[in-house]
């Protein structure tokens, strides 16, 4: 008979794209992973994971382990929380995805202060460029800074964020400023790429409600938010970011906001559970826990003495 522990072992197995990202995950050496593995088949006496290729892939059997496996251990975990709710304990896995930037700055200290107070709960906290590219099966709770495509999960906001267009005093020495957003595409500009998301097609929308959309010809480009704001910071272009990451670059002049008279699409920092996941109590907690640290929400008490006195713009 195949154990919880067995089933937990295949579940990272099933999930993972190769042996040895498995063994990363299992903080344990591929040969052992490999070996682990081997026995598990003796056992069963049934091959469940093809070797011949050079990804990992599952037979029809491994197929079926998994995802019959993958219920019976979800079944075991919702029993263990009623458990514990009756003891009126926080317990069990906790997995935490989010944004690379966002996830450094702000979850991870929520994630050490519940980790302290809830020593019951086993956490882990992914970072990636790309959460929403992440399987599901790999998540308890994912941290989402901008539009939301996927309407099947369920949706906790968090906090506002917009995002906001800005560049260096030193850029705006050498250029004109923008006072509209046609006149872009005349500028340089920096540009993240992450997610799916079409980044050189940037929309405005003024006070009137009037839409327009900008296609602005980067300069340079980088899936690193910090590499990209410092090369804001140093002069190199014009840059749209969320106001969480450019907000104490703001408040100290290292930054201008520019076009304030124009509205970019908000970046709303939400979370996303499923069904299954959300229904735990270290979820509800620990999603209790991040909205009181959003809460105030820091970056717009940051921004706060700078509203009131806008910028002038530049003559032109």
């Amino acid at each position: 008979m195949i154990s919880a522990e067995e089933l937990r072992f295949f579940s990272v197995i099933a999930t993972s794209p190769s042996l040895a990202a498995a063994a990363r995950q299992l903080d344990v050496t591929p040969p052992a992973v490999t070996q682990r593995l081997r026995q598990l088949e003796l056992k069963l006496q049934v091959r469940i994971v093809d070797r011949s290729t050079r990804h990992l892939r599952l037979t029809d059997e491994g197929e079926l382990l998994a995802a019959k496996g993958f219920q019976i251990l979800a079944d075991l975990e919702a029993l263990a929380e009623t458990l514990n709710a009756r003891r009126g304990t926080v317990a069990g896995n906790l997995r935490v995805v989010a944004p690379f930037g966002f996830g450094r700055r702000f979850v991870a200290p929520v994630v050490a202060a519940f980790s302290s107070r809830h020593p019951a709960v086993n956490l882990s906290l992914m970072l990636s460029e790309n959460p929403a590219g992440i399987s599901e099966d790999r998540w308890d709770i994912l941290i989402h800074v901008g539009e939301l495509r996927d309407s099947s999960l369920i949706v906790h906001r968090l906090a506002p964020n917009d995002r906001v267009l800005c560049a260096a005093p030193t850029y705006l020495e050498r250029h004109r400023e923008p006072l509209t957003p046609e006149e872009l595409e005349s500028h340089e500009a920096i540009v993240l790429r992450e997610n799916d998301e079409d980044v050189t097609l940037w929309k405005f929308s003024n006070a009137r409600r009037a839409t327009t959309s900008v296609r602005v010809h980067p300069r340079m480009t980088s899936n690193d938010g910090d590499v990209a704001r410092e090369w804001a910071i140093a002069g190199h272009g014009i840059i749209m970011r969320s106001e969480w990451d450019v907000a104490d670059d703001l408040q100290s002049d290292k930054l201008v906001r520019l076009l304030s008279g124009y509205r970019l699409p908000a970046a709303d920092i939400v979370a996303l559970t499923t069904a299954r996941t959300g229904r735990a109590a270290r979820t509800s907690t620990f999603l209790a826990d991040l909205r009181a640290a959003l809460d105030p929400v820091p970056w717009r008490i940051s921004l706060k003495s700078k509203r009131g006195t806008p910028r002038s713009p530049r003559a032109r």
